[in-house]
């Protein structure tokens, strides 16, 4: 039976043993880690006699400022770049090997390889998404103590047990916001046998979404832009809260990625495997 073919036990245990994955995710839990050695022994903040705060210099004023200062630095690139070795090297590493064929020859059905390579490629990214906040908040507590949360901008104060279920949104709106780049890698990774290219092309699509998101001149088209809600997570830990962005946000994310992964599939089914 083809419901017998390829379980997703089986893929997900493939995927864990792939080098790339062990490598991505140590970079990504130690990475809290390196910036609390940077805090603690680099030059004192003066962020005392600054009239506007940024995220950075409220970073070891507790737990939950330095979890939301590490996602803020890495949401941009590292967590793009995991996202997309995830979900683009899933189908196109197959294809390099020539075992992609063989896997169709089993027989497994096209939608269902795909969709089963899909959802442990989602499954290992939104773990990489999950995993840096929460390591983040284990090092601060260890490292600065678990405080009150200090708002970016004002420095006003929040209880830190108002702000933790805000916390659990931003960290789901962070996965949610990475939707596109998984959708392209994946969308990549069935058009070509090269890992790197799906990768890479995911990866540039952020970076010239983030360089035209700084052109003023487009106007409100840039809000259209993949990257232009991806800081509305900020809005949620002010002390009043504002999840419109956050709302756009998901809507652009899910509509784009809907709209990739249809064209994958359909792509994958008129493929000729030859690899």
């Amino acid at each position: 039976m083809t419901t017998a073919t390829l379980p997703l036990r089986v893929e997900i245990i493939r995927q864990f043993k792939r080098r790339r994955t062990v490598v991505m995710f140590a970079l990504l839990l130690a990475l809290p880690w390196i910036l609390v050695i940077a805090f603690q022994f680099g030059p004192q903040s003066t962020a005392g006699q600054q009239t506007a705060l940024r995220i950075s210099d409220l970073a070891t004023a507790g737990a939950l400022n330095f979890a939301a200062f590490a996602l803020s630095v890495s949401a941009s690139f590292l967590l793009v770049v995991a996202v997309a070795l995830f979900c683009g090297d899933t189908v196109a590493s197959e294809a390099s090997w020539s075992s992609l064929r063989y896997l169709l020859a089993a027989p497994v059905p096209r939608d269902r390889l795909l969709r089963q390579k899909l959802i442990v490629a989602l499954g290992y990214s939104a773990a990489s998404v999950i995993c840096l906040p929460l390591m983040a908040l284990l090092a601060g507590t260890l490292a600065f103590g678990w405080n009150d949360i200090q708002v970016p901008g004002t420095g006003e104060t929040i209880p830190a047990l108002d702000v933790l279920p805000r916390f659990g949104v931003v960290i789901a709106y962070a996965m949610v916001s990475q939707l596109v780049v998984a959708s392209l890698a994946f969308l990549l990774s069935t058009v070509t046998d090269s890992p790197l290219g799906a990768v890479g092309g995911a990866v540039g699509l952020v970076i010239v979404s983030t360089i035209l998101q700084a052109v003023e001149a487009l106007g409100t088209l840039r809000e259209f832009l993949p990257t232009f809600w991806n800081t509305a997570w900020l809005d949620a830990l002010a002390p009043e809260p504002d999840y419109s962005g956050m709302v756009k946000g998901v809507a652009l994310s899910v509509t784009y990625a809907a709209i990739l992964l249809a064209v994958a599939f359909r792509r994958f089914r008129r493929k000729d495997v030859v690899s």
